[in-house]
């Protein structure tokens, strides 16, 4: 199986069969996510220095926090899923 990227702004790229949830930055649960993975050094600044909108989970446990919207994001995805009907089932459910 091959590894499909995305890109998520500014030159970053992430592997799309990795990311568990896109979540926005600015509810209370996201930022205590985020508080917390921060002292463990698992957050990865993306955003070159503009306010974050979106937090990207992996399943490594990393999250990566992106300038882009969380639909922007979505969007993505799914246009990097269209060419296997079945990974585009995947990535919307």
């Amino acid at each position: 199986m091959a590894t499909e990227l995305v890109h998520i702004g500014f030159g970053s790229i992430i592997a799309v069969n990795r990311v568990i949830a896109l979540l926005p930055v600015d509810q209370q649960p996201t930022k205590r996510l985020l508080r917390e993975s921060r002292e463990t050094g698992l957050v990865i600044d993306a955003t070159r220095g503009r306010k974050a909108k979106t937090a990207i989970l992996f399943d490594t446990g990393h999250i990566i926090l992106a300038h882009v919207t969380a639909e922007t994001v979505a969007n993505r995805l799914a246009t990097a899923c269209a060419p296997c009907e079945e990974e585009v089932e995947l990535c919307t459910s």
